[in-house]
């Protein structure tokens, strides 16, 4: 185990993924609707971001702030007079970034019938209240899906890290470009 002290037992040095759960539903209303009667992608982005800051605040027992919504799949159309369930967990802790999955659910309030309709990773960054990073809880995965999801996060993780990286020498090169076009002749 870590060497970090645990000043607060309110806050234990390691979390079980069970403890971060959430579960939240809607009901889409009109207002949350297209023309076409359909949930609006963004209002179903800010119920996936509620959901995993939910799950992120299990966790952390701090402050946190979206820092990526990572990957998100719209795999099909929610309706108007549907019930969403979405449902989160934390997959991974590192140091004050946590990566929480959330997953989507709707369900026809006359027959019953319930679909997967998306999927989505985010990460939040725990912080105190003047905004510095604080550190969070390690993550205890337990069941082997809990494991495989720990694994495939750090994946992400270092996807993020180095298209983080890719984009920062693009801006690089664009500002050395406009640079040196300043100083042509």
């Amino acid at each position: 185990m870590s060497s970090v002290q645990n000043p607060n037992p309110a806050n234990p040095i390691a979390r079980t993924v069970a403890s971060t759960q959430s579960e939240m539903t809607e009901l889409v209303l009109p207002n949350d609707t297209n023309t076409l009667g359909n949930l609006l992608g963004g209002r179903l982005m800010h119920f996936i971001d509620m959901t995993g800051a939910m799950a992120a605040y299990r966790h952390s027992r701090t402050y946190i702030v979206t820092a990526a919504m990572d990957h998100i799949d719209f795999i099909q159309p929610v309706h108007l007079g549907n019930l969403v369930t979405l449902k989160s967990s934390v997959n991974r802790a590192f140091n004050t970034s946590m990566e929480v999955g959330v997953k989507v659910w709707a369900e026809d309030t006359q027959t019953g019938k319930v679909a997967h309709v998306a999927s989505a990773y985010l990460v939040f960054v725990a912080i105190d209240k003047e905004g510095r990073r604080r550190q969070v809880p390690q993550l205890v995965p337990e069941t082997p899906d809990e494991l495989r999801r720990y694994q495939d996060a750090l994946r992400r993780r270092e996807h993020r890290e180095a298209e983080s990286a890719r984009r920062k020498q693009v801006k690089l090169a664009n500002a050395a470009q406009e640079e040196a076009a300043k100083n042509e002749p």
